[in-house]
This record gives C-alpha cells, sequence and structure tokens, in this order.
C-alpha cells in the first residue's frame, strides 16, 4: 500500500519493490535536510523570518514524533525516566559489588574470572542492599509500583515480603544469610 494525500493506494509487489529504494533515498534526504536545518537554525536563529523558522520547528517535531512513533510500533522504547531507573539499579549493583568484596563475600578473583556463580549471586546480594543498606535507592518500597523500574515493579508485593523477613534478622543472622546466599548450592 501507498499512502497519497491521506488515502491509501494499492501497490502491486513489483511496484512496491521499485519503490522501496526510492522511498528509502527520500527519507534519507529529508533527514539530512532536516539536520542540516535544524544545526544552521541553531547555530544562526536569525537567518531565518519567523515565518520560516516556526514551519522549521514543526516539521522537527511532527519528524521527531513519527520516528518515535514508528520505533516504537517496532520495538519497545523506554522512557528517560526508566532509563534513569535502570541506570539507578546500575549503580546499586556496583555499590553491592564494593559492599561485598569489602565484606570478603566475593573475591576480585571471581570477579576477573567471570565466575559463572556471580550471575545469582549479584542480584541476591543487591536485593538485600537495595531494601536494607540504601532503602532510598530503586529498590525504595516508600514509592509505589509505578515508579520503581519495570524490571523490578512486578515484584513489589514480594520485595516488601522479603524486606519484612529481613528486618528481623540479627546482624549476625545478616551476615550468614548473605554468605549463604554466595555459596553454589
Amino acid at each position: 500500500q501507498c499512502l497519497l494525500a491521506g488515502t491509501f493506494l494499492e501497490v502491486e509487489e513489483v511496484d512496491r519493490a521499485q519503490l522501496r529504494p526510492q522511498a528509502r533515498n527520500l527519507l534519507c534526504s529529508l533527514e539530512l535536510v532536516r539536520s542540516v536545518l535544524r544545526e544552521q537554525s541553531l547555530s544562526q536563529p536569525g537567518s531565518y523570518s519567523e515565518p520560516v523558522r516556526a514551519v522549521l520547528v514543526q516539521f522537527d517535531r511532527l519528524f521527531a514524533e513519527f520516528e518515535l512513533s514508528y520505533v516504537s510500533s517496532l520495538v519497545a522504547v523506554k522512557s528517560p525516566e526508566e532509563i534513569y531507573r535502570q541506570q539507578e539499579i546500575i549503580v546499586l549493583f556496583s555499590e553491592t559489588v564494593e559492599r561485598a568484596l569489602r565484606l570478603g563475600y566475593l573475591t576480585q578473583e571471581m570477579i576477573d574470572g567471570y565466575e559463572p556463580l556471580l550471575m545469582f549471586t549479584i542480584p541476591r546480594l543487591a536485593i538485600i542492599s537495595g531494601l536494607l543498606i540504601y532503602p532510598e535507592g530503586p529498590l525504595s518500597l516508600e514509592r509505589s509500583p509505578e515508579q520503581m523500574s519495570q524490571v523490578f515493579s512486578p515484584f513489589y508485593n514480594l520485595l516488601k515480603k522479603i524486606r519484612d523477613l529481613l528486618r528481623v534478622l540479627s546482624a549476625e543472622e545478616l551476615c550468614l544469610l548473605e554468605r549463604s546466599l554466595c555459596a553454589a548450592e
């Protein structure tokens, strides 16, 4: 099918095969024009009249919205907020590894040797760290599930139960639990 002036036209497969490269070239050319005009309008804002500048801003916005809609229809697109939340999780994992090294739960050799056990150990320890040691971090249960990363939000109620169970442990019991979570058993 081909979109022309707001209507769809049926196009034969042979014609579609010929039109695809032309459409691709047209879109690439349009993207280049957009990029060049955008750069020039940002670097020399006074060189365009107000009507031209308004049309360029509108075109840029529409083009960006179309790109986002098109890409979103093909793959899941994360919001800037979700990307930030996932970066917070990365920081939590990093701080968890530092803490585990400091407490002797892990060794640098395990990390340098890409020990497969770490694929289970680090997330386990990160959950404990996120719930008890860094309670204001990405696993904060003071937020609603919608405010958490999509990685953990489906487990909000389970995380609450885990946190409640962890809170009753003594320091020695918590240490024993963390060491056990690092074991291959």
